[in-house]
């Protein structure tokens, strides 16, 4: 037997090949199909109109039958909830609207006792200002004094008015300083105000949230998503950032888009950090064998996220998320933006690093509503047969789309931060509304007298769990099949490689050994009929079997297609999977 190192070697340098030498087995991050919970929004068991773990437990089994390996839980820890979970007041404790330590200890053993692993969210950057450690900052009580950024005003305007020391802006627009009275010093919010930044110039800060990610291993964690770790670290000297836009403002304060983030984003100092993080992980692997996994978000460009993979002697995270399928492709995108979108990724990944790809999130519109809905099945085939570890946002199995929420309705602190006129634009909270299960009350989500956190789309009575789960050709049982499908050898091993068969026919094959699969996406929302011979021209067989259909397809599995006899019609937003005989 060969090394796993070695394995790795030959494997990504016949991506693009019709053979793959397959000699060992991957590591448990790499077979698994991830699943981000929005903790709030999954389900609620107690009618407080709330998710919570109890809620996720009771589901537990729906995502073992889903084809999950692995739950990854959106912020649990005690909050004040300005951000909804990533404002942390105690990063070692349960907020109560999610349950107690019990419950979470309970969901850990659930998940485990099925087989599938459980992560959960990290937020290194900042903590809530209700959090004791910045209190105690506040009053320059020791070791806290420097636990945070604090920096002195710039200048005074006049004896009540102080000016910040810099123009930084918060990603939730506006200034990214706070003034203190009380210790007569601005702190640093990349984020919200309710969310100063911690200062891991500081050693015992630095230890400090090493020993969080102590606790929760500790208490059988099996990994952590990192939270928006570009900002981790910001420079010494704290220099204005070049506007590259000044015409774009909000509120007559250039806009955090119109600014150049060289001074705090993606510093050397980010990434030394995270090999420390990284080093704690792997140290319990050298007790146990077993891995515990490193994701990191980070919505940077092509070359920082590549460093977030780090070297071989010193890895960082084992996933660095890969957002090229969420930022750069939408409903108008053509077959030349999806190869670009994956090849970018591919091409640029270090050797011996394994892919991964993300679709939707907390963070960003659902598939349904960023892309047209009929689109939903192909997007998934996508996200879960390419090479690599799939991440999927809950919801998306069924084609939930997004939510029209009113002003009134608002709890997205970056979209209250701009006002009833731009909130639309800048606001979470579609893609956070709960999870719609049967076309009961409040969608099954909750049974509440009162209203759920988030109202829940009108259209649940049609949209649902329930609805979808006797239906061959729901998106639902659809997804099933995908990870079933995704299981065999030749998508978790196999090559890699796409075609452009036309301006908006876009295919791609994988393949290990003799078997062969075609994957063919017609992304047009018009007819289109096909010819594949004239462009795979590096697969010998000519006959091919559906495999697996889009609910939009007018294939059905099982039948055969000829691919050297003629064109082929494709609904529009259809995809298919062939497998060949």
């Amino acid at each position: 037997m060969r090394s796993w190192n070695t394995f790795l070697l030959i494997f990504f340098a016949f991506w693009k090949t019709d053979f793959i030498a397959m000699d060992t087995t991957l590591d448990w991050w790499q077979t698994t199909v991830i699943y981000q919970i929005y903790p709030r929004s999954f389900k609620d068991s107690n009618s407080d109109g709330i998710g919570d773990l109890k809620g996720i437990e009771e589901k537990a089994e729906y995502l073992k039958d889903l084809g999950v390996g692995t739950v990854w839980l959106s912020p649990i820890f005690k909050s004040p909830m300005d951000d909804m979970g990533y404002d942390i007041s105690d990063f070692k404790d349960i907020d109560p609207i999610f349950g107690t330590m019990a419950d979470f200890e309970s969901l850990r053993d659930k998940v485990h006792s099925l087989g599938m692993y459980l992560t959960l969210d990290f937020v290194p950057n900042h903590s809530s200002d209700e959090h004791e450690w910045f209190k105690k900052s506040v009053q320059k009580i020791d070791p806290y004094t420097n636990y945070y950024v604090w920096k002195d005003p710039k200048a005074w305007i006049n004896e009540t008015t102080p000016v910040p020391p810099n123009n930084w802006i918060s990603a939730f627009q506006g200034s990214a300083w706070t003034y203190v009275p009380e210790r007569k010093q601005y702190y640093l919010h990349q984020f919200a105000r309710k969310q100063p930044d911690l200062n891991y110039r500081s050693n015992e800060l630095l230890e400090e949230m090493k020993n969080v990610i102590r606790f929760w291993l500790d208490r059988g964690v099996d990994g952590f998503r990192m939270d928006a770790v570009p900002f981790l670290i910001e420079d010494d000297q704290f220099l204005d950032e070049p506007i590259i836009n000044p015409e774009f403002t909000i509120h007559g304060i250039p806009a955090f888009d119109a600014v150049d983030h060289k001074y705090t984003q993606c510093l050397q100092g980010t990434y030394d950090i995270l090999r420390q993080f990284r080093e704690v992980l792997d140290s319990y692997k050298q007790k146990d064998g077993k891995t515990r996994l490193m994701m990191v978000e980070a919505y940077a460009t092509l070359n920082n996220t590549m460093r977030f993979f780090g070297t071989k002697t010193q890895p960082i995270a084992h996933i660095p998320f890969n957002f090229f399928l969420l930022t750069r492709l939408k409903d108008e995108s053509n077959a030349s933006d999806f190869q670009n979108a994956i090849n970018d990724w591919m091409n640029n990944m270090p050797q011996g690093e394994w892919p991964n790809w993300v679709l939707g999130n907390h963070d960003n519109r659902r598939i349904a509503e960023k892309f047209d809905p009929s689109s939903v099945d192909s997007l998934n085939t996508l996200l879960l047969l390419l090479p690599g570890t799939p991440i999927t946002y809950n919801g998306e199995e069924i084609g939930m789309e997004g939510m029209k929420i009113r002003w009134d309705q608002t709890t997205d602190v970056g979209a209250l931060n701009v006002g009833p006129l731009l909130y639309n634009n800048m606001s979470r909270d579609p893609e956070r509304a709960p999870l719609q299960w049967n076309s009961s009350i409040h969608a099954g989500f909750s049974d509440t007298k009162n209203k759920t956190w988030l109202p829940v789309n009108p259209n649940y009575y049609k949209l649902n769990v329930e609805a979808q789960k006797n239906d061959p050709k729901s998106h639902l049982n659809i997804y099933k099949n995908l990870t079933k499908l995704r299981s065999k050898d030749v998508f978790r091993l196999g090559g890699f490689k796409s075609y452009i068969i036309s301006e908006r026919i876009f295919a791609f094959k994988r393949n290990l050994h003799n078997e062969i699969y075609l994957i063919v996406m017609n992304l047009n929302n018009e007819e289109e009929f096909v010819d594949i011979k004239n462009t795979v021209t590096d697969v010998p067989n000519e006959v091919f079997k559906i495999a697996l259909a889009s609910q939009n397809s007018r294939f059905e599995v099982g039948d055969e297609l000829n691919i050297s006899n003629s064109k082929f019609g494709m609904s529009p937003k259809s995809s298919i999977v062939l497998q060949a005989v």
